[in-house]
């Protein structure tokens, strides 16, 4: 088995030690940084959060992928910087103001970075500037969590902010309790059903 194989199965089977002995040896054998990470990392990612999607792997399976991607990451980061390697996007995510539960978002926040994207994770209890002011440093797509039914009226005040001083920033919003039916009614720009959804919904605003 060849070793983009062999980084592709250790990503998917959650072995850091193993992605990051296989990223190596890529390295090692003149393989540029960012065609491992574009042809093999990323789509390794994505295939685990297909098979999320599909109930083939559960959340601890698809956290240690995404931990495997990250240590893989640290190591090519070096080069990707010499490279000037481009990163997909910038987006952020927060839980919104009033709700202090993040391990979906976070979740999230690690599938989006696993899929290629710079996140900026906001945490927990944010409000409108916090939002507004990761939208000036840059984040394109902004993704409003809550797992209480009682903030999610909040998510409007993002909407419509956003709505009326910068259409350009795209919001998703998600979370237990959100459904596609609430997102249309506060004219969101998205919906994420659970992270995967998150990730496709971000790309397909990039």
């Amino acid at each position: 088995m060849d070793k983009t194989q062999e980084l592709f199965d250790a990503i998917c089977a959650g072995n850091s030690s193993d992605t990051k002995n296989n990223v190596q040896a890529l390295v090692d054998v003149g393989e540029k940084a960012e065609v491992i990470l574009n042809e093999t990392m990323i789509p390794a990612m994505r295939e685990m959060g297909n098979k999320f999607a599909n109930y083939e792997v559960y959340v601890p399976e698809l956290l240690l992928a995404a931990n495997a991607v990250q240590a893989g990451v640290k190591l090519l980061e070096p080069l990707l910087a010499d490279a000037n390697h481009q990163q997909l996007g910038k987006v952020a995510i927060g839980t919104v103001k009033g709700d202090i539960h993040d391990i979906g978002k976070n979740l999230v926040a690690t599938m989006l970075g696993g899929a290629g994207y710079n996140v900026d994770n906001l945490g927990t209890n944010c409000d409108l500037q916090k939002f507004v002011k990761a939208a000036e440093n840059g984040a394109k797509v902004i993704l409003c969590s809550a797992l209480l039914t009682t903030t999610m009226p909040y998510m409007k005040e993002v909407v419509d902010y956003f709505k009326q001083n910068d259409k350009s920033v795209k919001i998703i919003v998600g979370g237990a309790p959100v459904t596609q039916e609430f997102a249309d009614s506060i004219n969101a720009d998205g919906y994420g059903e659970d992270a995967n959804t998150a990730v496709q919904v971000v790309d397909s605003f990039f």
